[in-house]
Parts: structure tokens; sequence; C-alpha cells
């Protein structure tokens, strides 16, 4: 599977969150190396502000109402930001056990959590993680959102900091 291909794909809704003025984050999500949902950042900006519609979540619910006759364990999903925790056990509990992706979220990724400390549901999970596929990308598009100054969502965070210093 090409990594870069599909991870450029993240890339590209990522961009078109930032367009919209929305946190930078793209999705894609791949089986049989042909993609079967998308998802870009919703609701950032303080008017509509939640924490649920990140764009693993987004594409995820569209995963769910393709059916039931994907298998997927073979789904991989392409993030240009890495899952938080939400995203992250959101993604391994429906059963996706390969996550690619680009930028390494200091802040709250959740993927270095060591799913064999936790009850037996969790502990026998194989997950794959790869990061840093286009991570160059991801992080100029970081750096654009967060030196706007029009765009407050995570200024000054330990993310936002850690963007602007690379």
């Amino acid at each position: 599977m090409d990594y870069e291909f599909f991870m450029q794909m993240a890339l590209e809704e990522a961009q078109q969150a930032l367009v919209r003025k929305e946190f930078p984050v793209g999705c894609v999500m791949v089986y049989e190396d042909s993609v079967l949902v998308t998802g870009a950042r919703h609701h950032s900006a303080p008017e509509n502000q939640n924490e649920l519609d990140h764009a693993e979540m987004l594409a995820l619910r569209r995963l769910v109402e393709l059916g039931g006759k994907i298998d997927r364990s073979k789904v991989v999903v392409f993030s240009t930001l890495e899952p938080c925790l939400m995203c992250y056990a959101a993604l391994i509990v429906n059963g996706i056990r390969h996550i690619v992706y680009a930028y390494e979220d200091v802040l709250g990724g959740g993927t270095g959590l060591e799913l064999t400390n936790l009850n037996p549901f969790y502990k026998e999970m194989n997950v794959v993680i790869v990061p840093g596929i286009l991570r160059h990308g991801s992080l100029g598009l970081f750096n654009k959102f967060f030196s706007d100054p029009c765009n407050d969502y995570l200024k000054g965070t330990l993310l936002a900091e850690h963007a602007l210093r690379q």
C-alpha cells in the first residue's frame, strides 16, 4: 500500500478544513487500496466548538453507514494528526487495526496507550501504528493555522508551541 499517496489525500482534506478556518486535520479510510470514506475536522471555531466532530470520528460514522460487509480489520486509517484518545479508542472498538498518521499530537495523542495494560477486551487487540508519513506537509498546515491570529483553537497549548518551534 502506498502510504504517501493516501496520506496526501488526507492532507487535502486537512487543507479544506484550514480553508474553512477549522483545525487542519483530515482523515481517509482505505480498504483494499480504495478510499472508502473521508473526514475533515468540523466545529473547532468558538461559536460552534465541540470535541466530537474530529476528522476520524466523522470518517468513522461514514464507514459505519456503509454497512457490515467490510472487514474493518483490513481498513487502514490515514490521519494528518495522531488520533486523540477518543478517536483512537473509537477506531479500535470499531475493529480498525491499522492507523497511519503524519504529525504527532504531543498534547493529546492517544496511540501510545499500552493496550496490554487494559482489560481483556483491549489487551488482545493487535493494532499497527505507523507515524510520520508526510509529517512535513501536516506540520505546514498546523504552522499556518497556529500563526493565524484569527484562529484561537488550542492556541498557546503544547501542541501549538511544538508546531511553531519546528
